[in-house]
């Protein structure tokens, strides 16, 4: 081996996920999909039901960083794809990504990905991550990317105007207010407990 593949090795090392972050990935995987069945009250005139699932995806990004955050959630969207019911209202299957839903879904990882990405460098790396940052971060996230994605589904699903898919991902707005001011309340203090969550490399 060369001093180079010498020096390198270590830093692959570094890179790879402990077992403590396999553990982190699969316990939020499972958080996700039991927040998938919570609530699921069908709302609006797309049918796509109010659940947890966003309060659980961007808790998994905001608590676990970028990467661990991301690989949750797309862990989570795998076991649906195969056909575990993981999905709202007990659905599975790659088709349910084609339905309704199916543009939410496809947000939920970069969702994550985002909303870790702007915690970790605005808040993790001072060691003051603070719920008002948070929350701003996680919105930011829902704003940017679950929403757009969320009504472009929409869209393509219903074969509907821009303008009304928007009223269909209206009535979300208020509860992903609320949902989005308990991920910083949690977040916020879950880091202070424990700051290497978010200090570390994801």
């Amino acid at each position: 081996m060369t001093t180079t593949e010498d020096a390198a090795a270590p830093v692959d090392a570094r890179r790879r996920l402990s077992t403590t972050d396999l553990a982190l990935v699969a316990a939020f995987a499972a958080l996700i999909s039991a927040c998938a069945y919570v609530g699921a009250i069908p709302v609006g005139g797309a049918g796509v039901p109010i659940t947890l699932q966003t309060f659980a995806v961007m808790l998994s990004g905001c608590l676990l960083g970028p990467v661990r955050g991301f690989l949750a959630v797309a862990l989570y969207l795998g076991l649906g794809a195969i056909g575990l019911p993981v999905f709202a209202e007990h659905s599975a299957g790659t088709g349910v990504f084609a339905g309704p839903s199916g543009g939410y879904l496809l947000s939920f990882p970069l969702a994550a990905l985002l909303a870790g990405l702007l915690v970790k460098h605005l808040a993790g790396d001072r060691g003051k991550t603070r719920a008002l940052v948070v929350f701003g971060c996680s919105l930011a996230a829902s704003v940017l990317v679950v929403h757009p994605l969320g009504v472009a589904g929409m869209k393509l699903h219903f074969d509907v105007t821009w303008s009304q898919a928007l009223t269909y991902d209206t009535p979300f707005w208020i509860g992903d207010l609320l949902k989005t001011t308990v991920v910083a309340l949690v977040a916020a203090e879950v880091h202070r407990a424990f700051p290497q969550l978010l200090r570390g490399r994801r």
